[in-house]
């Protein structure tokens, strides 16, 4: 398969790795979801694996050993849950209205795709359901306004921020104050959690004490960064000894 235009310039931006973990089983993937996804997102996850970029932005995949991040895993069906609730209760808003920038779409056809460090989302529109390449991304803070919409691909998007042409204003200034990058996931090798319904039940604030406890910096507020979920999951659920920082 030829790649796409814009995971060459991605590429050239900001290398992938050298060697790349296996590609995910694409159709038990789109047969899980029910519906396709977009080719360049499939040529991107195969190039890179499991990561962040610029220390910051984590694409979901799917089958991801954190369910956190996780595209056929509970997180996306969450988000959903919690988006709904968000536009439901309209923040003071007329009934059916939306915020400045947000996708004029029913929740279901909105499918999250990616998370930053300072808890924002990435989202597809899906629509048209069955010409996933022709899907675009909306970013969103903590799934409350304001919104930022983005018309092209995943990969066209990061090509443009990483490459500075373009500023989503949810992001940091800074972001790319150290050139753009790509952090493969330290995680990849650990064993996975065999019951997620042990550690999606621990509260937030158990987290944040843990972290502080071991170096981390983590915000009072808001969501907890992925590195940080990563790090305590890794770390309370292996056979390592606890408190150490596997990042």
């Amino acid at each position: 398969m030829t790649a796409l235009p814009g995971l060459a310039a991605l590429t050239s931006l900001c290398p992938p790795p050298p060697v790349a973990p296996p590609a995910p089983d694409w159709p038990l993937a789109e047969g899980a979801l029910g519906m396709s996804l977009p080719r360049d997102y499939k040529e991107l996850v195969a190039a890179y694996g499991p990561g962040e970029f610029c220390d910051f932005l984590t694409l979901y995949r799917p089958g991801a050993l954190s369910e956190w991040v996780d595209l056929t895993g509970p997180m996306p069906a969450r988000l959903r849950a919690q988006l709904d609730a968000v536009r439901s209760a309209g923040t003071g808003r007329s009934a059916g209205a939306r915020s400045p920038g947000e996708p004029r779409c029913a929740t279901e056809d909105l499918l999250v795709v990616g998370v930053t460090g300072n808890g924002h989302y990435l989202f597809w529109d899906t629509r048209p359901r069955d010409a996933p390449d022709r899907w675009t991304v909306a970013v969103t803070e903590r799934l409350g306004a304001p919104w930022f919409t983005y018309s092209g691909s995943v990969t066209a998007f990061l090509v443009d921020v990483l490459g500075g042409t373009l500023h989503v204003p949810l992001f940091p200034r800074d972001l790319l104050d150290n050139g753009p990058s790509f952090t493969p996931s330290r995680l990849r090798g650990r064993v996975p959690v065999t019951a997620p319904s042990t550690w999606s039940q621990v509260s937030t604030s158990t987290i944040r004490t843990w972290a502080r406890a071991n170096g981390h910096d983590v915000p009072d507020r808001g969501r907890v960064p992925v590195a940080i979920l990563e790090a305590w999951e890794a770390a309370t659920h292996s056979d390592r000894p606890r408190g150490t920082d596997l990042r």
